[in-house]
């Protein structure tokens, strides 16, 4: 499945961007439903000992979550100078920075034969921080121009992650021995990705205007971007895991952790914040902040996947 996801999630863009009517009611309030059924189906795979791996080993998701709410929005912030992005574009990567770890990366660590339950940890605790961090993090670090409604975002976190993936949990704690939730279970990765393509196929509906009066050169400037924010991620993720002397599995971990990014959530952020209706009928040009989200939505599961593979290929050969 994770191999695909990205896959469908091109495919969604792609098909968004010569056919936008077919996504266009993928907005505002829907878009923020969608990524809640992606979070609930997060939920329901949570146990009680995925809780119990946050006190059974503190120190490693303490220093994960250190790693996640300071490195990734700092590099964003850093990115956003060295290329000279305007504000949009710059509150677009740095939303993208602030949120918690992908979904997905939990796929990825156990490809690349990480510590599974590591990974499990550091995402439930960066999700459970974000409707705190998150806010925080991109009033502090967004261009002064931009006004940014913390509470706002603070209770729209807490309505479509916490309280998805609080539901989820307790789904699975009550109906998880029964025989038809094993099915249910199956066909939760594909739902997720589905949800995912449909919020980038919405954005992408909604950008097409401003990506064809820009040409090329703003997607290749922003994939720049994304995949420098990306990569760097990756590598400053596993210096961290060498830093603190972790075992390899648990290096590969951190660093998947560290570099993947829940693009989706920053995408509904952005739409919900930055680029509403209101703010769009005064500045259409603040569309441009879902650009960064929209691409680092497909390239986090492209090099995730190529990530995991070769972390895989260089431990066989080892």
């Amino acid at each position: 499945m994770a191999s695909h996801s990205s896959t469908y999630v091109i495919a969604a863009a792609v098909m968004a961007f010569l056919l936008p009517d077919t996504f266009c009611w993928v907005r505002g309030d829907v878009s923020s439903v969608i990524l809640g059924v992606i979070m609930l189906t997060m939920g329901l795979t949570l146990t009680a000992d995925d809780f119990r791996i946050l006190f059974s080993r503190p120190m490693d998701i303490f220093i994960g979550a250190c790693a996640q709410f300071t490195l990734m929005p700092l590099l964003a912030y850093a990115l956003t100078v060295v290329f000279g992005l305007n504000p949009y574009l710059s509150i677009g990567i740095i939303l993208v920075g602030c949120c918690p770890g992908g979904v997905s990366s939990n796929i990825m660590s156990f490809l690349c034969r990480g510590d599974v339950a590591f990974s499990v940890g550091m995402t439930t605790a960066s999700t459970l921080l974000a409707p705190l961090m998150t806010p925080l993090l991109v009033w502090w670090l967004a261009d002064t121009r931009i006004e940014v409604d913390t509470l706002g975002m603070f209770r729209g976190i807490l309505l479509i992650t916490i309280l998805p993936v609080a539901l989820g949990f307790v789904v699975n704690r009550y109906a998880g021995r029964q025989r038809w939730y094993g099915d249910v279970r199956q066909v939760m990765p594909g739902v997720s990705v589905t949800c995912l393509a449909l919020i980038v196929g919405g954005v992408v509906a909604q950008v097409k205007p401003q990506l064809m009066q820009h040409g090329m050169g703003l997607f290749l400037l922003m994939l720049a971007v994304v995949f420098c924010h990306n990569t760097l991620g990756y590598i400053l993720g596993y210096s961290v895991g060498r830093l603190f002397r972790f075992s390899t599995a648990k290096k590969r971990t951190i660093s998947i952790e560290v570099g993947m990014q829940n693009a989706g959530m920053a995408t509904v952020l952005a739409t919900a914040f930055f680029a509403n209706d209101a703010v769009l009928a005064a500045t259409p040009e603040a569309i441009l902040c879902v650009v960064p989200c929209a691409i680092s939505c497909a390239y986090h599961s492209i090099s995730g996947t190529v990530l995991a593979g070769l972390y895989r290929r260089y431990g066989e050969k080892e």
